[in-house]
C-alpha cells in the first residue's frame, strides 16, 4: 500500500525541538505550578501517552491552554534553534518530485516552522498550525479536504501517542517515527500502520524511493 498526501507533525518528527521544548516546559512549571523536570525525568515520560505526562506533571486540564500558548510563544522565540532532522529536507522535496501532496499540522505557529524549514517550506501544500494538544484530528480533516482524496491514499506521520489517535479519529492511516519525543517501543505498541526506524524510510510509503 502506499499513500497519495502525507500529513507530517513537525515537533520530533520532521525537527528536532527536544531541548527547546524542554526549555519551555520548565518555564511553564514555574509559571503554572507544576513540577519541572531534570532530562532524565523527561527522558521516563517517552513511555507515556499524553494524558498520562499530564498526569504525572500534577498539571489540571483547565490550565492547559493557558499552558499551550505560553509554550508555543516560548518555543517561537527560540525557533532560530530549531534544526531539521538529517533527511526531512530531501524527503520533502523527494515527495513534491513525486506529486504528493504535502501538509503539515503542529500546535506551532506557521511562520516559525516556515523559517526553519527554510527553503523547503514551499514544498508544503498546507499548514494547519496552532492545533490544540487534543486537537490534531479536526486538523488532520482539514488536510484530507484539501487533498481531494479518499482517506485512504492519506498517512498521517508523527512522534507522539496523541497523533497515532488523531489519525485514528480522522480515518487516515497513522505513521510513527522513531527518533522524536516517544519511546520507538512504546509507539509501536499503539499498533501505527506504518512504523518508520530511519527518515529516508519514509518515500517508500509514497512510491517515492527512487532518485
Amino acid at each position: 500500500m502506499t499513500y497519495d498526501f502525507a500529513i507530517f507533525d513537525f515537533d520530533g518528527t520532521l525537527a528536532d525541538t527536544a531541548v527547546s521544548f524542554m526549555t519551555a516546559c520548565n518555564l511553564a512549571a514555574r509559571r503554572y505550578g507544576f513540577r519541572e523536570l531534570s532530562v532524565d525525568e523527561f527522558q521516563s515520560l517517552r513511555t507515556m501517552g499524553n494524558r498520562e505526562i499530564i498526569a504525572h506533571l500534577g498539571v489540571p486540564m483547565w490550565k492547559l491552554p493557558q499552558i499551550a500558548t505560553f509554550m508555543r510563544r516560548t518555543m517561537a522565540a527560540d525557533v532560530s534553534s530549531v534544526r531539521l532532522f538529517p533527511g526531512a529536507a530531501d524527503l520533502l522535496l523527494r515527495l513534491k518530485a513525486a506529486d504528493i501532496g504535502i501538509a503539515i499540522v503542529s500546535s506551532n505557529a506557521e511562520e516559525g516552522i516556515r523559517l526553519a524549514l527554510g527553503d523547503v517550506a514551499a514544498t508544503v501544500d498546507l499548514y494547519a498550525c496552532g492545533a490544540a494538544l487534543f486537537g490534531k484530528a479536526q486538523h488532520f480533516k482539514r488536510a484530507i479536504r484539501h487533498s481531494g482524496l479518499d482517506p485512504t491514499r492519506v498517512l498521517a506521520i508523527g512522534d507522539e501517542a496523541r497523533d497515532i489517535e488523531a489519525a485514528r479519529k480522522a480515518g487516515v492511516a497513522a505513521g510513527a517515527v522513531g527518533w522524536g519525543y516517544a519511546d520507538p517501543s512504546f509507539l509501536q505498541g499503539l499498533g501505527p500502520d506504518r512504523f518508520f526506524g530511519r527518515m529516508e524510510d519514509i518515500a517508500s510509503a509514497f512510491g517515492a524511493e527512487g532518485g
